[in-house]
């Protein structure tokens, strides 16, 4: 028994060194948004608990929705820290309409543009077409500088196929004529 525990010990410590790990994967990104020209698609940060949009929500009234709690409002934050301290410039900030998407846009980079656009897909599948086909146009032009785009699970995961969670980023390239690649996705760990 002793021996075989030992074994399966020794079976778990070869696949955790083996298992590669998300840090070299990031840091290819951050060197590729250093470079500019690249679009980051992010999900808004941690939110009071729920999916979708409370009853009577309204898009004019951030007191009517779900919003930012104070441990996603830090880690917008963060997000915003790692940009800088990693010295990677944005051009340009668009965010859906819905509030905690604004706020996660300006705490993490200080600014956000409303954009239609970008609008929280979960439950408004009639929508989908016409936004995506408006995203894909606009993350296929080319561009010098980064530009962060920040939105919903539904809507990201509609254009880019990649289901992030809270926080999370994905990094795509333009590549002209409505066509982009997804180069992965990205994370600054909350603390």
């Amino acid at each position: 028994m002793s021996k075989r525990l030992g074994l399966i010990t020794l079976l778990g410590l070869v696949v955790a060194l083996w298992t590669p790990s998300p840090a070299p994967a990031n840091e290819q990104l951050w060197s590729l948004l250093k470079n500019g020209g690249q679009v980051v698609l992010m999900r808004h940060a941690v939110t009071t608990p729920g999916a979708g949009d409370p009853p009577g929500m309204r898009i004019d009234d951030c007191n009517t929705q779900r919003n930012l709690i104070e441990e996603g409002r830090q880690h917008a934050r963060q997000i915003g820290d790692a940009f800088r301290a990693r010295g990677v410039t944005v051009e340009r900030v668009l965010s859906s309409p819905w509030c905690r998407c604004i706020e996660t846009a300006r705490l993490a980079f200080g600014k956000a543009e409303v954009w239609q656009s970008l609008a929280n897909l979960f439950g408004r599948s009639e929508n989908e077409g016409k936004q995506v086909s408006e995203l894909r146009a606009f993350v296929s032009q080319r561009r010098e500088g980064n530009v962060v785009l920040v939105s919903h699970g539904s809507t990201i995961a509609a254009l880019t196929g990649v289901s992030l969670g809270t926080g999370e980023m994905v990094v795509v390239s333009a590549q002209g004529a409505g066509n982009f690649a997804v180069n992965g996705r990205l994370s600054v760990p909350s603390s």
